[in-house]
This record gives structure tokens, sequence and C-alpha cells, in this order.
């Protein structure tokens, strides 16, 4: 199928395009850490099987990503978009403020947010996500009282873990993945706490209280490469690290997963959200740019392929957890037909 909608602001892209002294012929993306490897197996492929020139893919962070994508559209501004948490309201209006009005939002597949630790480690971890929160949180209970976080060691938070200093790198706020582990395991591991269950506190109190990751030194931002938190675990076999299930898969050899209340991220604990964190995966086009900047809407094509999608694809090979068959046949139908998104 081909994209034959033409919007205005598409027709004034091409304004653009015919009288720039030098069209960009490369697809240019930007976005989500976890989203990236996928983006790049599919430039990839599409590069090999076109002899088109290779998507300019860019691991910018979710966060850094939609800004960048809402920035505006024509040539200076990237095409699409990935994601590792959905388009946020704020995001949606900016897009909006600055002529980013056509978006078709495309949901992947499924990824778990994945704690790991090297193979060197010879601790079985298993850890609530209340220990999660323990470890992690700015502030936590601690004798009744809600303080700053004392804990230093994973014996302290119990005494069936490690007696060693508790280490984490993960991601910065900028991230996709943060965002998601905040929601996903420090909140939810906090309205484990005894002191949050049994308290008087609202969904308002939680979100504002047990969102903060500890900066003295126990949780340690590494920025938006994850393979830099696989080479600081090498290096130090007591460190965790977070990040996406693909980086996991790709280091096995190396990295061994930290279970969440007994469950061990796979593609089917992922697949059934039987895993605690979970989350979908999306990218966001910019319809605009469809029909416009050059094979673009191919590129898309190939992105939603049963070669790259479908269970056996080149995309589960990497460590995506696909999509059930009527959800992404539904998907394929709306992202390779540019349906425009709902405002947020």
């Amino acid at each position: 199928m081909s994209y034959t909608k033409l919007t205005v602001s598409a027709l004034a892209l091409a304004a653009v395009s015919a009288t720039s002294a030098a069209a960009r012929d490369q697809i240019s993306i930007v976005g989500s850490s976890t989203v990236f490897p996928y983006t790049q197996a599919v430039a990839e492929e599409f590069a090999n099987q076109t002899g088109a020139p290779s998507p300019i893919v860019e691991s910018t962070g979710t966060g850094g990503g939609m800004q960048i994508f809402c920035a505006g559209i024509g040539e200076g501004h990237p095409d699409l978009t990935g994601a590792s948490r959905a388009m946020k309201a704020s995001e949606w209006e900016l897009c909006q403020e600055n002529g980013v009005t056509d978006i078709t939002e495309a949901m992947i597949g499924y990824d778990g947010l994945s704690i790991a630790v090297s193979r060197d480690n010879d601790f079985t971890w298993d850890l609530t996500l209340e220990e999660v929160y323990l470890a992690l949180g700015a502030e936590v209970p601690a004798d009744g009282e809600w303080v700053k976080n004392p804990f230093t060691k994973w014996s302290e938070i119990n005494a069936d873990l490690p007696d060693t200093d508790i280490l984490v790198l993960g991601p910065p706020p900028t991230s996709g993945t943060r965002d998601a582990f905040v929601e996903l395991a420090m909140r939810e591991g906090c309205k484990e706490t005894d002191y949050v269950e049994n308290g008087d506190f609202d969904k308002a109190w939680v979100k504002e209280n047990c969102s903060r990751m500890r900066t003295d030194g126990q949780f340690v931002e590494a920025g938006e490469n994850d393979n830099l938190i696989v080479q600081r675990l090498e290096a130090d076999p007591n460190a965790l690290g977070i990040f996406g299930y693909s980086f996991l898969y790709e280091n096995s050899d190396k990295l061994k997963a930290v279970n969440i209340a007994g469950v061990e991220p796979t593609p089917e604990t992922i697949g059934d959200f039987s895993y605690p964190i979970s989350r979908p995966l999306f990218f966001y086009t910019k319809n605009a740019h469809r029909g416009v900047i050059p094979n673009f809407q191919e590129f898309i094509e190939e992105y939603m392929s049963e070669a790259a999608m479908a269970p056996g694809g080149y995309l589960e090979e990497r460590g995506m957890v696909t999509l059930p068959d009527d959800l992404r046949t539904k998907t394929q139908d709306a992202v390779i037909n540019g349906k425009s998104m709902e405002a947020k």
C-alpha cells in the first residue's frame, strides 16, 4: 500500500524542498535508546534491500527526541522519533504549537524494563518492587518515619540480600525508560511499603513523594547509551543496571537478569505482562514528510512489514516482544496509511 494523502503541511514542505539548494536525501530519526537498536536494524535492512541511503538514527532519549521531533516540519527537522513510552500531553501540545499537526502513533511491540548484573556475580538475585524502591528512592520509610534514604547496603533492606554497597546504574530524566521505571517500579514499590500501604495517602501524594531517585551516589545516571551501562556492569560485578530487555538479551553471555517478585524477564512474561515492569514501545511519524522526504513512506512500510514485526521476524531476533496477531495487523494498516493520532 502507498500513502496518498498530501496534507497542507506536506505541500508547504514540498515547496521548501523544491527551492532548497541541497535537499535532504536521508531519512532523519531520533528518540529512545531502547527503540534505537530496532530502528537501526530496520534502517540497515531497508538500505540493503533498496540501495537507498541508510536513514540516520540518533539515540537522544525519548524526552529529547520528542523535543526535537516537535520543533517543526521541513528538512531541518526529523521525520520519525522512537519512544519507550507514549507521547505526553505536553509533547502533543508542543507539536501542535510548532505546526506538527499530523502525526501517526505506532506501537511496535513490548519491552521489559530489565535489571541486570554481571554473570561474575554469584548471587541469585530476586527483588520485590518494595526492595527496589527502598534501594533507589530519595526518601523512604524507616522506623515509622518518612526520611532521606539511609540505606547504603542491600543487606540493610533485607538480611537475605548481599552485604554489598547499593550501586545501580540507570537512565537520566530525559529517557522514556526512566519515566517508565519511575511509574512501574518506583511508585508501585513505594505503595507496597507498610508505611504507604497502611497510611492515608492518595495517588497525588504517591506521585509527588515516590518518584524521585536518590542522588547520594547509590543511583548513578549513566546517560542515554545503554551499552555504557553494560560495560560498567562487566567492570564491577557488584553493580546493577537498568535498561530495556533487548540489551539484556543481546548481552546474555555477560549479564544475568535480576528477577522481580519471582518472575524472570522473558519474551513470554513480558508479552503477557506477568513480568511486573513490562511496557509497550512506540514510534511517531511526521506525516507531512511522507511523499516528500525521499523513501520515508517506503521505510515506514519496511518497519511495519511481517519480516520485521511478526513472530520470527528480525526485530524479535533482536529481543523485541512481538504484538499479538490481531493488534499487529491493525497497527500495520493504521501506520502504513498514516492514520492521524488524536489529541492526548
